[in-house]
């Protein structure tokens, strides 16, 4: 936890670092095999908002990033955690 405060502080540079730009958006979706509209109904966002991402227009922030790099990691398993099928 104290590592954690000293990163947020900028004292410590963190030991890694998941950037979420349009192309691994895109990536991540890919991987999982399914449509924009499919996608964006697994993860709960609006299909506007995801085609935001994938074109840069906008990025991904909390949660939205969190779930995006836990799919990155592991698709099968998050999305069947997600129970989407």
């Amino acid at each position: 936890m104290t590592q954690m405060d000293e990163i947020v502080r900028g004292e410590h540079p963190p030991s890694r670092e998941f950037f979420v730009d349009a192309l691994k958006v895109k990536e991540i979706r890919h991987a999982t095999g399914l449509s924009q509209a499919r996608f964006a109904k697994a993860i709960d966002v609006p299909v506007g908002t995801l085609q935001n991402w994938e074109q840069g227009r906008r990025e991904p922030e909390g949660p939205a990033r969190a779930l995006l790099r836990a799919l990155y990691n592991d698709p099968g398993h998050v999305l069947a955690a997600l129970e989407y099928r």
